[in-house]
């Protein structure tokens, strides 16, 4: 019996989603939650900010040739922010861990509204076929797949913290191996089509790099001036949820055949430019 892949893609969500519940302290949450201030701006960054730069950028003349699907892409990625590989990256990039899962239970949180809003923004100024986004759908989906395991998890966590410690490591392990048949699952099905929209979607690509490039900028700028701070901030802001976009892309907008290539083809720039620009951002810190 083969496994569909929006059942893999939900399924590992929701168990990365509760590893992150499961990982999160009090302790951290209290330490935090003590800086507000940058709490919001970070939070206001990623959420909002984002968002709004890939409108203005695919409103600009820059965007007049880019595709459907490859509009409906870069638009999916900047809605959803809360990305599950966020607590390895910022801890193997000279960040803080904690900060990160603190910020991504936020935005996770906060994602019920921020994304149904939003995407009727999107909806309003786009009005072409594959915009048709129900808030209250999208609601209901952020809130089962990220918010329901991100509380159970939590739940665990705070009631039960000898067991969260024995079963955080294998939990980590599993949503490593969940993530990797997603990715294998979406290569495969994305890398025949891989090339062609690369080759021929040039400016959709030139879009996703200038979005990912000022998502880090202005995380790293709405950050303190402690490097491991900014490094975190950036890379909240720039990295965001395509699990979440594609089961987005699933239920709205599958006439849409290359909105999937076009969310992987935005992963894998967001890794390059993130890690190239974290690399410039520590050397100009050790002069």
């Amino acid at each position: 019996m083969s496994i569909s892949p929006a059942f893999l893609i939900s399924s590992t969500l929701f168990v990365i989603m509760f590893t992150l519940g499961v990982s999160l302290r009090s302790t951290d949450l209290i330490k935090w939650v003590k800086h507000p201030a940058l709490l919001l701006r970070i939070w206001f960054g990623s959420c909002f900010l984002v968002p709004l730069l890939a409108l203005l950028l695919l409103q600009s003349p820059l965007a007049e040739t880019v595709s459907p699907s490859a509009r409906f892409a870069i638009a999916l990625m900047a809605l959803c922010p809360s990305a599950p590989l966020i607590l390895r990256k910022a801890a193997k990039s000279g960040g803080d861990r904690q900060l990160a899962a603190v910020l991504q239970m936020f935005a996770a949180i906060t994602s019920v509204a921020s994304v149904p809003l939003l995407a009727g923004i999107f909806r309003a100024v786009f009005n072409i076929e594959g915009w048709q986004i129900i808030p209250a759908d999208v609601a209901v989906q952020v809130a089962t797949a990220q918010l329901l395991p991100l509380f159970l998890g939590f739940s665990v966590q705070h009631f039960k913290p000898v067991i969260a410690g024995q079963i955080e490591p294998s939990l980590e392990k599993i949503s490593n191996i969940l993530l990797g048949l997603v990715v294998l699952l979406v290569l495969a099905k994305a890398a025949p089509k891989l090339l062609i929209f690369t080759t021929s979607n040039a400016i959709a690509l030139l879009l996703m790099i200038l979005l990912v490039l000022f998502s880090l900028l202005i995380g790293y700028g709405l950050a303190s001036r402690h490097s491991s701070i900014r490094f975190t901030a950036a890379l909240v802001t720039a990295m965001r949820n395509p699990g979440l976009a594609l089961l987005l892309v699933g239920t709205y907008g599958p006439q849409l055949n290359d909105a999937s290539v076009g969310i992987f083809a935005y992963i894998l720039i967001t890794i390059f430019t993130s890690s190239l620009f974290l690399k410039l951002a520590k050397s100009f810190n050790q002069h």
